[in-house]
């Protein structure tokens, strides 16, 4: 089946979900206001576009491809990142809902998230170095075998990552976040 390709479109308003879409390589486009919930998004790929306000929650994204890709306040529950395609994936997060998602295994150094709901995300066996979590709520977040060097938690809260089982050598995290890093002590910090 051949694939459709499509530039430089928006997409507003538009129920994916009710339409559905069409299987394509998508550059330079903008989806804003969509409903791409339960959307089979599979061997599609996404280049340069952006997602405003979307509704992608439990897309499927088998062997998806997301290259240079912005979402900007959309809604992605349960959205298996860790099922797309891992050449040249990269992305940026802002004000997302990415509750129950999950990164696992993937490399994304230098990833952007900011203002991110990020509660029971799944991050282990993730390279996460030089990326930024600016301001999000990363309420029980899995971090195991995760690589967080250099990454900057500093503003993020609500995190419970064990230094022994992740490697975050020159990460930083702000004097209150320390707390996150010490969970497994049951101990009290006043």
């Amino acid at each position: 089946m051949d694939k459709t390709y499509i530039e430089g479109q928006t997409f507003n308003g538009v129920d994916f979900k009710k339409k559905g879409i069409e299987k394509g390589d998508f550059e330079n486009c903008v989806f804003r206001n969509c409903n791409l919930a339960d959307c089979d998004l599979s061997e599609m790929i996404f280049t340069d576009c952006h997602f405003e306000s979307c509704d992608l929650s439990m897309a499927r994204l088998k062997n998806t491809s997301f290259k240079g890709v912005g979402f900007k306040t959309c809604k992605q529950l349960g959205f298996r990142f860790d099922d797309c395609n891992k050449f040249l994936l990269s992305f940026e997060f802002e004000a997302c809902n990415l509750n129950l998602s999950s990164f696992y295994g993937l490399k994304l150094k230098g990833t952007f998230f900011k203002d991110c709901t990020l509660e029971e995300v799944e991050f282990s066996e993730a390279d996460f170095t030089q990326s930024k979590f600016t301001n999000c709520d990363l309420s029980r977040a899995i971090f195991q075998n995760t690589i967080l060097e250099g990454a900057d938690l500093r503003t993020s809260y609500n995190f419970s990552i064990d230094p022994e089982m992740n490697r975050i050598g020159k990460a930083k995290f702000s004097v209150s976040g320390i707390a996150g890093l010490l969970d497994k002590y049951n101990i009290k910090i006043e």
